[in-house]
């Protein structure tokens, strides 16, 4: 996989920030979706101190969820920590992952935001603009926005609300565990981005797709 979008990543934080806001607006919030034969899961680690980041991908059968390919890239780390801006720690890694499939998959989730960001285009959806492929944010945890506690029942769902806008939804993956914040990346709707995030789940809170790609991300060195 190849972006049909490029840009420079040796950025200030203002730079990069102002680059967030002009890609922003080539974001797809409605349904633009192949058949979905392939799914994949992306994450990120650190190794040598966070002096590399290590960007791993696993391409799942869709929809049996069998792992069918996995692809694991190291990059320098050269830009600094800063909240909002992770996409231009990460995503070097991330595209050098993809680009080594041999399977591309039709959609991508991602352990990440998409729309649910401060300038609204976290690491999922300037995947899915670099990429032009249909993304997800699946991420842990919330980086902005409040919102009621969902039901707690597996399917269950509440608005992430960020002033008057819905920016996300917080899904409840499995009764008595924390939910997951599900937001647009690219080419796919909210309501779309649940039902495929709950397709991809079995008996685990996270997605398949993210359970095999943070074991590829986080485990040692020797074992990738």
């Amino acid at each position: 996989m190849q972006p049909v979008i490029e840009h420079p990543w040796q950025l200030t934080p203002a730079e990069a920030a102002a680059l967030q806001n002009e890609l922003r607006e080539r974001v797809e919030r409605n349904d633009r979706l192949p058949a979905i034969r392939h799914v994949a899961g992306v994450d990120v680690g650190y190794e040598a101190g966070g002096r590399v980041t290590r960007a791993a991908v696993a391409v799942l059968a869709y929809p049996s969820l069998q792992r069918v390919e996995t692809s694991v890239a190291r990059c320098p780390t050269t830009f600094p920590y800063v909240p909002g801006l992770l996409v231009f720690r990460e995503l070097p890694a991330v595209l050098a992952a993809l680009a080594s499939l041999k399977i591309a998959p039709d959609l991508i989730l991602c352990d990440a935001q998409g729309i649910a960001h401060p300038r609204r285009f976290g690491l999922a959806s300037h995947l899915g603009v670099l990429l032009d492929v249909p993304t997800i944010g699946a991420a842990k945890t919330r980086l902005t926005g409040h919102h009621d506690e969902p039901p707690n029942v597996k399917g269950a769902w509440t608005p992430l609300i960020y002033g008057a806008e819905t920016i996300g939804a917080v899904v409840r993956t499995r009764a008595g565990v924390k939910p997951v914040y599900v937001s647009i990346g690219h080419r796919v709707c909210l309501n779309t981005a649940i039902e495929l995030t709950l397709a991809c789940v079995t008996r685990y809170r996270l997605p398949e797709t993210t359970r095999h790609a943070h074991h590829l991300a986080s485990a040692k060195k020797d074992d990738a």
